[in-house]
C-alpha cells in the first residue's frame, strides 16, 4: 500500500471509530505527512519499504536541524501510533517503529502569569468590554472562562449553549478521548458570559446566515475558531512578557497553578483539567513550590 493511502486510512479511523480530538487528528496528520516526503525522498514510496533504520535517520536529521526534543517526541510518539495500528488492521506484517525511541522531553515548568498579571489582563480587557462592543464583551467571557474553569481551548470553543449550566455555574466538555467531564466557574467569569449571552452574542449571530448552537461565536457569526482565541490571548499576555509560548494554555496553566497556591489538592486539580495521569497534574506543584521559595528569597531576612 502506498504510504500516503495508509496515511489517509489512519487518520480517518483516529477522527471516526477511535474518536480522537481533530487537533490530535490534525497533529498526527501533520508529523505523518512530514515522514511520507522524507521517506519519498529516500525511494520508499510504500508503507512496507519504510523500516526502522530509516525512520531512525528520520529522527537524526530531525535532530541535526535543531528540533527540539519535545517535538521530536511528539512525532516518534505518532509515527509509533501509526505504524502499530497499520499492523494491528493487517496493512503490515511487520511495525518497524516498534523498537524506536525519541530523546526525553526536557521537564521544562510551564510559563505562568501570577495572580496580580491575570488580574491585571482581565481589569483591561473589562475596561475595553464597558463600551458594550460585541467582540470586546466576547473576549472578556473567553478569558475569563479558560482562567476560571481550566479548560483547554478545543474544548471552549467546543462547547454549544446546552453544555452550560448557569445556575450550577458549570460547564459539560468533551475533552480528549471523548472523556466527558462537568468543571466548574466563579462569579466574575459567570458575570461576563451573562453579559455576553445578554448583549454581545445575539449581535454576533444576526451575522451569520443561519443560528449555530454555539456558545461562543466569531466576528461572522459562526462558531469561533481556536486561532482566533489564541490570537487574542497572545494578545493580552504580551503585556506580560516571559519564557515560553503564549496562548490560551497559559491560562490553563494560571489556573491549576494558583489553585495549588490556595490550598486545592491535587486529585481535585486533575478532575478539574481532565488530565488521565496524575503525573501530568504534578508539574504544577513544582511551579507552587517554586513561587514559595522566590517568595522566601526575596521576604525573609537571612534567605
Amino acid at each position: 500500500m502506498e504510504l500516503t493511502e495508509a496515511i489517509d486510512a489512519f487518520t480517518r479511523r483516529a477522527a471516526g471509530a477511535r474518536g480522537l480530538a481533530p487537533t490530535t487528528v490534525r497533529a498526527y496528520r501533520g508529523d505523518l505527512d512530514r515522514l511520507a516526503a522524507f521517506c519519498r525522498e529516500r525511494g520508499a514510496e510504500r508503507i512496507e519499504e519504510v523500516d526502522l533504520e530509516l525512520l531512525r535517520e528520520w529522527l537524526w536529521v530531525q535532530t541535526r536541524e535543531g528540533a527540539a526534543p519535545a517535538s521530536i517526541a511528539r512525532r516518534t510518539a505518532a509515527v509509533r501510533e501509526f505504524f502499530a495500528e497499520s499492523r494491528r488492521t493487517g496493512v503490515i506484517a511487520v511495525d518497524p517503529a516498534a523498537r524506536l525511541r525519541s530523546p526525553r522531553p526536557a521537564n521544562r515548568l510551564p510559563r505562568t502569569p501570577t495572580r496580580q498579571q491575570v488580574a491585571s489582563m482581565l481589569d483591561a480587557l473589562a475596561v475595553r468590554a464597558e463600551g458594550g462592543d460585541a467582540v470586546p464583551v466576547r473576549d472578556l467571557a473567553i478569558m475569563e472562562l479558560l482562567y476560571a474553569s481550566g479548560v483547554r481551548v478545543g474544548e471552549l470553543i467546543g462547547l454549544d449553549l446546552g453544555d452550560v449550566d448557569r445556575g450550577r455555574r458549570t460547564l459539560r466538555v468533551l475533552g480528549k478521548g471523548s472523556k466527558e467531564r462537568v468543571v466548574p466557574y466563579g462569579a466574575p467569569a459567570a458575570a461576563a458570559l451573562d453579559r455576553y449571552l445578554a448583549l454581545a452574542r445575539p449581535v454576533l449571530e444576526a451575522r451569520a446566515a443561519s443560528p449555530s448552537p454555539a456558545l461562543l461565536l466569531g466576528a461572522r457569526g459562526a462558531r469561533i475558531g481556536a486561532r482566533a482565541v489564541h490570537t487574542m490571548v497572545a494578545e493580552r499576555l504580551a503585556a506580560f512578557p516571559a519564557e515560553g509560548p503564549a496562548g490560551p494554555h497559559v491560562l490553563r496553566h494560571a489556573a491549576a497553578t494558583h489553585l495549588l497556591d490556595g490550598g486545592a489538592d491535587l486529585r481535585t486539580v486533575q478532575e478539574l483539567l481532565g488530565h488521565a495521569s496524575m503525573a501530568t497534574t504534578q508539574r504544577y506543584t513544582h511551579v507552587s513550590i517554586e513561587r514559595l521559595k522566590e517568595g522566601y528569597r526575596v521576604a525573609h531576612p537571612r534567605a
